[in-house]
């Protein structure tokens, strides 16, 4: 079942999840959460600047996604005049808000694009848009603020699209998970976020 705006107002009063910053009422629609964009972007290298060109093999034993990442990209911070993203571009961001979602309050949440982006052609994720009961939670450290979401935005549009920070890019929609899971969410980007500086 989908929360609608009083719901998610009502699990943020008890505890049930958490935002980081608290959004304002103008961030609600019916039943999401408007979430924005960072000023940290991951941008894939150049090709041509690479000595060689590397095939990626995900089915791999070997194949590690954070460190490919880390290997492929390169952390950027948008400037004054905005982030010109190219058709047929893609680059990975992070919202400016921060989740937690406790495994026992049997909430989870998906990332969803905005309409008025879509129409431009701008994505904000490749297929990925569930984030699990658990994720952002740490029960030993009530200080924790959570974790940003990381976002896959492309242009699939014909024209160049400016990305600034804290353009409303995404909304979160949450759901009741039937049960409580067993285990929460530790995948590899259970603690996700841009370098710090």
């Amino acid at each position: 079942m989908i929360l609608s705006d009083r719901e998610i107002r009502a699990a943020l009063a008890r505890g049930a999840l958490r935002m980081t910053p608290p959004p304002t009422l103008e961030r609600y629609s019916s039943m999401a959460v408007d979430f924005t964009l960072g000023s940290d972007l991951r941008q894939w290298k150049e090709l041509n600047t690479m000595a060689s060109v590397p095939t990626i093999r995900p089915g791999s034993p070997h194949f590690h996604a954070p460190t490919l990442l880390d290997s492929l990209t390169e952390q950027i911070r948008i400037s004054d005049a905005g982030f010109s993203l190219k058709p047929g571009q893609l680059v990975l961001g992070w919202t400016i808000e921060k989740i937690q979602l406790p495994e026992q309050s049997r909430l989870a949440a998906r990332v969803e694009g905005k309409s008025s982006l879509a129409r431009l052609g701008l994505g904000v994720h490749v297929t990925a848009p569930i984030i699990h009961a658990g994720f952002g939670f740490k029960a030993s450290d009530q200080n924790y603020e959570g974790t940003s979401i990381q976002l896959e935005i492309w242009n699939v549009g014909l024209w160049p699209i400016i990305l600034d920070p804290g353009i409303a890019i995404c909304q979160l929609v949450f759901e009741e998970v039937h049960g409580t899971p067993e285990l929460g969410y530790s995948g590899v980007f259970a603690q996700q976020g841009p370098q710090q500086p």
